[in-house]
């Protein structure tokens, strides 16, 4: 015998066998479950289905967001009056609390303007009790008014009435020479020795004064006047007339030691 007689027959591949119809005796019911399992999807299937459940899942959103807005249109008419009338009511308390803010924040303007315009008067009122005390500088209008006296002929008491004509003229801040005028000062010595508030001064003397021009200088040259008197003693004395006069001689601020401040 030869070889390929006594050689087994090669078994050929079994095929794969499609699912058969049910079997015969199944019920409606087992034969839907044997047609429906185990899934058989293809790509395609699987495709379409998440296509549907992501088109079913944004209907679902856009029902839940349509019926809110729903509410209100289903809702009856005393609802809507209610609902209304409460709206209302809270945009009347916002209006209120934006009023009572906005009075808040007035009171708070007009405080501070208040404070700033009681420290602006203060510091003006400080400033002007100064330059009558002397303890600060002053400019302004006025007039310079210099006396020569080369006969030493002038008294004391004559450069006190000067002092006195510009005061009555309306002079707000006077420095003779290098001396600060005040409410006490006073004049002392004699001719060619003149003391103002124990301090020597010289001739020339040079009275700076600040206040109007055209009310100290008539003061001063009216017929009999200062101006006159002087004249009668061979001094000489002129006035000038300035848009800026610089009165910086200072006195020191002095401490009372006694007298104090009075709440009326």
């Amino acid at each position: 015998m030869s070889n390929e007689e006594h050689a087994p027959h090669a078994q050929p591949p079994q095929a794969q066998q499609a699912p058969g119809p049910p079997p015969e005796g199944m019920t409606g019911r087992q034969r839907l479950v044997a047609g429906l399992w185990p899934p058989r999807l293809t790509r395609a299937q699987l495709v379409v289905a998440l296509l549907l459940f992501g088109l079913g899942l944004g209907l679902a959103i856009q029902v839940r967001s349509t019926s809110d807005d729903g509410a209100l249109r289903g809702a009856r008419q005393e609802d809507l009056v209610r609902i209304l009338d409460e709206l209302d009511d809270r945009s009347q308390r916002l209006e209120d609390e934006k009023t009572r803010l906005e009075a808040q924040r007035r009171e708070l303007e007009n405080s501070s303007d208040q404070a700033e315009e009681a420290r602006r008067q203060t510091q003006e009122r400080e400033r002007q009790l100064g330059v009558l005390a002397g303890t600060v500088a002053a400019e302004g209008p006025g007039i310079t008014f210099v006396v020569e006296d080369p006969m030493t002929a002038v008294e004391p008491d004559k450069l006190l009435d000067t002092i006195q004509e510009l005061r009555a003229a309306g002079a707000e801040a006077i420095q003779v020479n290098d001396v600060r005028v005040v409410a006490d000062t006073y004049f002392f010595g004699e001719a060619g020795a003149v003391q103002v508030d124990g301090r020597k001064i010289r001739a020339p003397y040079r009275f700076d004064v600040i206040g109007r021009p055209q009310d100290l200088e008539p003061a001063l040259n009216i017929p009999g006047g200062i101006v006159q008197t002087l004249e009668k003693e061979q001094a000489t004395a002129t006035v000038t007339r300035s848009e800026k006069i610089v009165v910086d001689a200072l006195r020191p601020a002095e401490r009372p030691d006694y007298a104090r401040s009075s709440p009326q």
